[in-house]
């Protein structure tokens, strides 16, 4: 796993010794003497993890780290604060700052490593998040950047065999308005994340009956636990544990004697992450909903309309395809009688009976101003007749009223045309029905015309009444 590291360090040789362990292991590195040399590379080079010395002239660590995280350029970025200090009011400090995490001097090596590369993967996946949020934010998809989030409310659960340290842990989160759930073994655990209603999951190593690491596997191995924050609770002896527990994808960890402080500070970090993350998803389903979904009627758009019928001719498949091409008539009357929002009133009013008209399984999509269509799969001839007969009838027998006087005879013309999905292609199948549908025009509106013949016969149609003899 490759990235950028930014090494802050106003003494030369402690920035050396750390850009040698970051390089050894093949991350890029760079180095920043002082605070605001810091954050122009910041900004500029956008690394992937900070490492900044707290004890530096003029601009300290602090309020280094401080401008980082509030900056909306480089708030993203990780930064683990560095010191000689080993005082827990200093780690503290650092972690209200906006510190991702606070190690202190003489850096262990593996420790130090296991961070930065759990940091850099959490990075990366925010990355992405950011960058399809970005994209469809430019698109106009979705919303402007995101704010800040609060914890209060959120749920954690605590995975715990012994009553006074989950009560210490209980306690300290709800300080925070933070929800708690507690489960004793590895099923109660698995069983509660499984329900993906959990914004951070607390693990104690010392836990008896089961081996907590293998939990923390099974959680990241569960596509809906996968992405819920793991924080561990561990004795001062279980260092080889903890760093196992980040090669799993543990996110945090906190060191008995329990610091309550400390461990609110990293377990409101760690659920603000989980929180930007599923804004970030939600924005982005969002966005994808609108460039799929037709505002007016929520049904789906020309896009999803096209893609789904080209696959749905590609596939090797005997069951028959039914194409229906549905159009309001007199449209532009209503528009320029009543307005436009007689005309939507109107448009709405078909889509609603579209809705109730066709099966589950058969997709129904606006096109493009009065124009509607339905894909039908797998359906016999009476079911498409009869579906399209329905729309018709009952959208001819339902009073539409533009205005308070009297009321407007809404119609609608439907051509209809029927493939195999080896026999024809997308276009010649829009073509066939088009062709129904205008000849349900030109024979009075308010009619259902079929194509007889959607791969050859060109302009022969049929209406309702003849399906009988067609059939026979």
């Amino acid at each position: 796993m490759t990235a950028r590291v930014l090494i802050v360090d106003d003494i030369e040789a402690n920035a050396h010794i750390l850009s040698v362990i970051a390089e050894d292991q093949y991350y890029e590195t760079q180095t920043a003497s002082s605070g605001s040399e810091a954050l122009n590379a910041a900004r500029g080079w956008q690394p992937d993890v900070i490492i900044l010395d707290v004890m530096m002239p003029e601009l300290d660590g602090y309020e280094t780290c401080r401008r980082l995280k509030s900056d909306e350029r480089t708030m993203h970025i990780p930064v683990v604060m560095v010191t000689a200090l080993n005082g827990s009011a200093e780690k503290l400090r650092g972690l209200e700052c906006g510190a991702d995490d606070f190690l202190t001097r003489p850096i262990d090596t593996e420790a130090f490593l296991a961070r930065i590369k759990g940091l850099v993967r959490l990075k990366q996946l925010f990355d992405q998040w950011r960058a399809r949020h970005e994209t469809t934010r430019t698109l106009g998809l979705a919303p402007e950047p995101l704010g800040k989030v609060d914890v209060k409310g959120t749920y954690a659960l605590v995975v715990d065999d012994w009553d006074l340290s989950a009560t210490s842990v209980e306690n300290a989160l709800a300080e925070d308005g933070i929800h708690t759930i507690r489960a004793s073994n590895e099923e109660e655990a698995v069983a509660v994340s499984a329900v993906g209603e959990v914004d951070l999951i607390i693990v104690n190593l010392s836990m008896r009956g089961f081996e907590p690491l293998r939990l923390a596997s099974k959680l990241r191995a569960n596509v809906v636990s996968r992405e819920i924050p793991l924080l561990l609770i561990a004795e001062l002896d279980h260092r080889d544990l903890v760093l196992r527990g980040f090669d799993l994808g543990v996110n945090d960890w906190v060191s008995r004697p329990f610091n309550p402080n400390e461990f609110k500070v990293r377990a409101r970090n760690q659920i603000r992450r989980k929180l930007y993350q599923d804004r970030l998803r939600s924005a982005l389903d969002g966005a994808l909903k609108m460039a799929l979904i037709d505002p007016l009627t929520g049904l789906y758009n020309r896009r999803h309309f096209m893609r789904h019928l080209e696959g749905v001719l590609t596939e090797e498949q005997e069951a028959s395809i039914a194409l229906l091409m549905i159009d309001i008539d007199s449209f532009k009357i209503v528009n320029d009688r009543f307005g436009h929002q007689a005309g939507d009133a109107a448009l709405r009013l078909l889509g609603e009976r579209l809705r109730q008209e066709v099966r589950a399984i058969d997709l129904v999509a606006r096109l493009g101003g009065e124009e509607f269509a339905v894909v039908m799969i797998g359906a016999s001839l009476d079911d498409v007749a009869g579906t399209a007969e329905r729309v018709r009838a009952k959208v001819a027998a339902q009073q539409f009223n533009p205005t308070d006087e009297s009321p407007f005879p809404l119609t609608v013309s439907i051509g209809i045309a029927i493939t195999r999905a080896s026999d024809i292609g997308i276009d010649e199948l829009m073509r066939s029905a088009d062709r129904a549908l205008y000849a349900a025009k030109a024979q009075g509106r308010n009619r259902v015309e079929l194509a007889l013949s959607a791969e050859g016969e060109r302009g022969r149609t049929a209406t309702l009444k003849h399906l009988a003899c067609l059939r026979r």
